[in-house]
């Protein structure tokens, strides 16, 4: 290889003064936006994926990461991630802004829940496609029974710009992790930004594997309830060490891969 190759496939060094840990989550929130475009489920510089900056605040405030707005995804890096407070203040001095819909969902979620350190919202095909379907989310694969009876529904009330719906939005995601925005798209979140992602990724899967079977128009074959309920909490059992994002196999192989592509996410 090359030694200019070389050079260009090593990875970048730290940019930022800030703790250790909150590079890490820097570096594994920028990797989720590159997996994100990777896989084409990007809506130009739209949505977002969140995450919460470790440590405790004596004063109890929420400090979370956010893309800058007018990026596009395969250009967010863990430097340029904008810091803001759960009221939209950037609070990190970026030059850039944010995109006021993405807080308004985003800040609802890490607000209420703290157990949800990441959450990922895409506007992808086969994801709105299921939105607007009436009967919504058919799990009838085996990575998509993970959410069998597991997914929140929110009713479409418009661009989300009104603080007000985030009380409702909470409400309706209650005690789950998975929502499907109806008329508008999904959103998976996690203790970690690989849980996250992984969701994402097997409920996507699902979403287009149901779009493709319903295209048929031939018999849905699926298991038994009892059968749905047992794998679903096969998945849950899994998951039950979780912790970090060591605790997702493939996330590693995730960033090697983008390692081999193009490591200045990590810059």
């Amino acid at each position: 290889m090359p030694d200019e190759l070389r050079a260009d496939l090593s990875p970048p060094t730290r940019t930022l003064d800030c703790s250790d840990a909150e590079w890490a989550m820097r570096v594994d929130l920028a990797a989720c936006y590159r997996l994100i475009h990777h896989y084409g489920w990007t809506d130009q510089i739209y949505n977002h994926i969140t995450a919460r900056v470790p440590g405790e605040h004596a004063d109890g405030r929420h400090e979370i990461l956010i893309n800058p707005y007018g990026l596009a995804y395969d250009e967010v890096c863990a430097s340029n991630l904008v810091k803001i407070d759960l009221d939209g203040n950037v609070l990190d001095g970026s030059d850039y802004g944010i995109n006021m819909a993405g807080y308004t969902i985003h800040s609802a979620v890490h607000g209420a829940r703290p157990d949800l350190v990441c959450v990922l919202h895409t506007h992808s095909r086969a994801g709105v496609a299921v939105s607007c379907l009436e009967e919504g989310f058919l799990p009838m694969t085996q990575g998509g029974f993970q959410f069998y009876d597991r997914i929140a529904y929110h009713d479409y009330e418009g661009i989300a710009l009104d603080l007000s719906e985030r009380e409702r939005l909470i409400a309706d995601l209650g005690d789950k992790h998975t929502m499907i925005l109806r008329n508008h798209g999904l959103l998976t979140a996690a203790h970690s930004v690989a849980r996250a992602f992984s969701r994402l990724y097997y409920l996507e899967q699902a979403c287009q594997v149901q779009l493709d079977v319903m295209q048929t128009g031939r018999t849905i074959t699926l298991p038994s309830p009892q059968v749905c309920e047992h794998t679903a909490q096969q998945w849950e059992s899994s998951e039950a060490s979780a912790g970090s994002s060591e605790d997702v196999p493939e996330w590693p192989a995730y960033l090697r891969m983008l390692d081999r592509v193009d490591p200045s996410y990590r810059s």
